[in-house]
């Protein structure tokens, strides 16, 4: 049978014919050995045809559509031209050898060409990418690196996909800044701490707040200088009177010793350091939740901002925390105990990074992992959809979960929650089409107004006027594109109805089933008692009239 090669190169698509294969063996290794020289392996490969690329725009989507196992349709007439047709009904006497199996399944269905990909074709597919410079005479050596390295960059950047509305990325980096900014500014208020408690060593007892104690050493500098008068400034830091007067009164008895004003230069700086950190902390933790209640807010309704972001950051994305089965959910970030109780057949953990909820918390120690497991379910729900109103109302299904394992009451079926969320979500939709219908009216009125007026200018045209007129035009066009506006948006409105009717009967579905099935076996039922008494009715009927006809013989 024989053989032919596809080589997809930067430059464009080849084929080959590999013939005298006796001569360096049929075996992978006598091929291995062969490649490297050109000498004998340029007597089993030979070129049969080349069709370059138009652009790089096309040497690019065709890449694309080769890493994606499709065949393109310049792929297929460059096939259907070089390779030898084959009769209906009958096998073909060669077989195509390609790189990709997903390529080479394609060409089989579209084509009927058979394919094959295994260890033999990409040894002779790995000398054809050795020499393929030199097997194809027109082509220079730099041309081929040049395309190569255009290619190479253009496929990288259009296989990253940088998506700008794609916000989870930023979420990964606020949460991993967040949590180094939590153990940086830890390390740097206990250093102060111990720098400034060998001048004043009563503040540590006094103050436990890091953020305020780097405040009041700021502020206080000199415990010798501090005196009554200073209260009441004390009392707006420490936001409490009687601590600022218990601050004075041990300043005035301490007994650390004196440090020199350098010393406490130095001090004040690292405070300050210390003030700003923290600040930027804040400034960031409010960046996260706007963030979070933009990209997942029933995820952060349910479980938090910083639980939902840990939770996005391990899982890599939000699509990806979506993929993961609540089982996997309940677990992330437990990966290490899991493992080690797999090897070592112990328990495995009932939670990950899962443990860091205030549910869990609130939970006993016997029910914690049942709502671990229940708050795993409602995340992975939570992950998929965008509403807020559903977020709600499956928080309000894990405050029932919990309330029922402490307490034993009986909480709501999940079916009528979904209803009750679908029913919010469909007032929502009422509302805020009522809120642009009311938004809207004035504008109408004064457009009605214009109107008016352009009328009446039409009426009594003047030269003067003329200008007018063209006016009245665009008025008018404006008019007409605000209706198509108009239109655009209660096609909106009616799709997001249209949805949220079919989820209605969708969480129903299984009720109305039962009931139109029950409905058609009463109708069946009543169909076929009817039918046997209209039998017996005209059964009756036949014996009566041949009684008569005998008694009237």
């Amino acid at each position: 049978m024989v053989l032919y090669l596809l080589f997809e190169s930067a430059s464009g698509y080849s084929l080959f014919l590999a013939h005298g294969l006796d001569e360096i063996g049929l075996s992978v290794d006598a091929i291995r050995e062969s490649v490297l020289d050109l000498s004998r392996f340029g007597k089993v490969v030979k070129l049969v045809a080349f069709n370059p690329f138009s652009s790089a725009l096309d040497a690019l989507n065709q890449c694309n559509a080769v890493s994606e196992g499709i065949m393109t349709d310049e792929l297929r007439n460059f096939l259907e031209l070089n390779l030898p047709k084959g009769k209906e009904g009958k096998k073909s006497n060669f077989s195509l050898g390609v790189a990709e199996p997903k390529v080479g399944s394609q060409i089989l269905e579209v084509t009927k060409i058979p394919c094959q990909s295994n260890d033999f074709v990409l040894e002779l597919l790995r000398g054809v990418r050795l020499h393929f410079d030199r097997l194809i005479k027109d082509l220079k050596p730099n041309d081929l690196e040049k395309a190569q390295l255009g290619l190479g960059h253009s496929y990288s950047r259009a296989k990253v996909k940088f998506n700008v509305n794609r916000v989870d990325n930023m979420v990964i980096q606020a949460i991993f800044l967040l949590d180094t900014l939590d153990k940086d500014i830890n390390t740097f208020s206990m250093r102060v701490r111990e720098w400034y408690s060998w001048h004043f060593p009563e503040l540590v007892k006094i103050v436990n707040d890091n953020y305020l104690y780097a405040k009041i050493s700021k502020f206080v500098e000199d415990k010798s200088s501090l005196s009554e008068d200073h209260i009441p400034q004390l009392a707006d830091i420490v936001g409490d009177e009687e601590k600022a007067k218990e601050i004075v009164e041990a300043a005035k008895a301490s007994m650390g010793q004196d440090l020199s004003p350098i010393d406490l230069i130095n001090v004040q700086q690292f405070a300050q350091r210390v003030m700003d950190l923290s600040e930027y902390r804040k400034k960031l933790y409010e960046y996260l939740v706007t963030k979070m209640n933009d990209i997942a807010p029933n995820l952060t309704s349910l479980i938090g901002e910083v639980v939902g972001a840990r939770l996005i950051s391990h899982a890599g994305s939000l699509s990806n925390l979506a993929k993961c089965p609540s089982s996997t959910l309940q677990i992330l970030g437990a990966e290490k105990a899991l493992f080690r109780a797999l090897k070592t057949k112990g328990n495995t953990p009932k939670y990950g990074l899962i443990f860091h909820s205030s549910f869990i918390g609130r939970a006993s120690a016997r029910n914690k992992g049942r709502l671990a497991r229940y708050l795993a379910n409602k995340c992975s729900i939570a992950s998929h959809m965008n509403s807020t109103i559903f977020g709600e109302k499956l928080r309000e299904q894990v405050e029932e979960r919990l309330d029922f394992y402490d307490k034993g009451v009986a909480p709501r079926k999940n079916v009528d929650v979904m209803k009750a969320a679908i029913e919010s979500a469909l007032q929502k939709i009422e509302e805020q089409g009522v809120e642009k219908k009311d938004a809207e009216e004035p504008s109408a009125k004064k457009r009605k107004k214009n109107k008016s007026k352009g009328e009446v200018q039409e009426v009594e045209p003047m030269e003067e006027d003329k200008p007018s007129n063209v006016v009245n035009v665009y008025a008018s066009a404006d008019l007409g594109i605000d209706k198509k506006k108009k239109k655009k948006k209660q096609k909106d409105v009616d799709e997001l109805e249209v949805a949220v009717k079919e989820a209605v009967n969708g969480a129903i579905g299984h009720d109305t089933d039962q009931n139109e099935t029950a409905k058609k076996k009463k109708k069946n039922r009543e169909e076929v008692n009817t039918g046997d008494m209209e039998m017996a009715t005209e059964g009756k009927k036949k014996k009566k009239k041949k009684g008569r006809s005998e008694h009237d013989e």
